[in-house]
């Protein structure tokens, strides 16, 4: 059967793609080699955080903006509450280049944010314990995305839109030319236009492209917590960047617990491998982070695993295959690319249907590699 466009990998970005191309009146067809929302990728885990006053780039503010308007206008499609405004806590010594970049990003796009010392950050949140050389800074417009109900509710709407799902097919070949040949273990499809968003199995489907991605075993925990002081309606969610490491993490959210992770390290893996469960050192990792910083937390609940993929300088890619102006390439979101689903879902549509994106891919091409 030929398509108007296949998206391989119908994850967070794929299926949001998939969302406005179908809405466009695009015949598209979504291919998963599992059957999402799933647990083998990095949209897992129940919540990521959504900020806009953006550390890693101010670049990246009308994007996170864009992402955020998309956001509600889900939440009204669907009519269930997709972002919890739980604020956003950025929390670092004082001359921290990621905290210092937040504070600019706010100024530069008049974004409401609230610049603390030690002593007014322990005041205002008795859970946190910080050095008394650290400042943090507070966004309190920001919040939290469900996930996974996010990538259903971008599932249900797209297929509604009349988008087709295939799950459970491994892509085993992409046959690039004015025609795109999608071979999977049960059937082959063809289509004008194609979209590649398959995570941490991007690189191994474009082999010959050599793509910078590096898939990366990550891990993340709840941990009991007190309701007065780390549930959601009295604590933010935080990312803590200290010398040598960055930690993240989020208030109990219908009381489910403290959740943290650590965003640098991690070991490099094969996309096919089995992951390795989340352990003992793994655990001590965190516990220790907490005893420092959070020490009121209490024991481990739980804890999982998951896939990020990474690119060198841990900005995305998203831009068109060289010399294959009908294929794109969407990847290395992983870390910090969830809360831009939406967006990213809609420039990927205008990408396919009119050849470029209203909101500028500049910092995304491959070309910088």
């Amino acid at each position: 059967m030929k398509f108007d466009s296949i998206i391989i990998g119908a994850g967070s970005m794929g299926m949001a793609a998939a969302y406005f191309l179908a809405k466009a009146g695009k015949k598209v067809c979504m291919i998963d080699a599992f059957d999402p929302p799933h647990t083998n990728g990095s949209h897992h885990g129940e919540t990521r955080i959504i900020r806009y006053a953006y550390g890693e780039g101010i670049e990246y503010v009308p994007l996170a903006l864009r992402a955020a308007e998309l956001w509600e206008e889900l939440e009204h499609e669907v009519e269930k509450p997709l972002l919890l405004k739980t604020g956003v806590i950025n929390i670092g010594n004082k001359d921290n280049a990621f905290v210092q970049t937040v504070i600019e990003s706010a100024r530069a796009f008049d974004l409401p944010l609230e610049v603390l010392n030690a002593e007014e950050i322990t005041k205002r949140w008795p859970g946190i314990k910080v050095d008394d050389h650290m400042i943090a800074a507070f966004e309190p417009t920001s919040g939290v995305l469900r996930v996974e109900d996010c990538v259903a509710a971008y599932k249900a709407l797209a297929i509604e839109a009349g988008a087709t799902l295939h799950v459970n097919e491994p892509v085993q070949n992409i046959r690039c030319g004015d025609v795109v040949v999608v071979k999977t273990a049960v059937a082959t499809y063809e289509a004008d236009t194609c979209i590649v968003c398959a995570g941490a199995w991007t690189s191994e489907l474009l082999k010959p492209f050599r793509l910078s991605l590096n898939p990366i075993r990550k891990t993340f925990a709840w941990f009991e917590a007190e309701e007065g002081l780390y549930g959601q309606e009295n604590f933010p969610a935080f990312a803590v960047e200290l010398k040598d490491a960055c930690y993240y993490g989020f208030p109990s959210i219908d009381r489910a617990g403290y959740k943290i992770g650590r965003h640098d390290g991690g070991e490099t893996i094969h996309p096919n491998d089995e992951l390795r469960p989340f352990d003992e050192g793994d655990a001590l990792d965190l516990q220790q982070f907490i005893q420092s910083y959070m020490p009121q937390v209490g024991a481990l609940k739980e804890g999982k695993v998951c896939k990020y993929t990474m690119t060198p300088d841990e900005h995305f890619i998203i831009d068109y295959l060289p010399e294959h102006k009908n294929i794109i390439v969407a990847s290395g979101f992983s870390g910090h690319g969830f809360k831009f689903s939406s967006a990213i879902g809609e420039m990927l549509a205008q990408m396919v249907i009119d050849g470029k994106s209203k909101l500028s891919n500049e910092l995304f091409k491959l070309s910088r590699f």
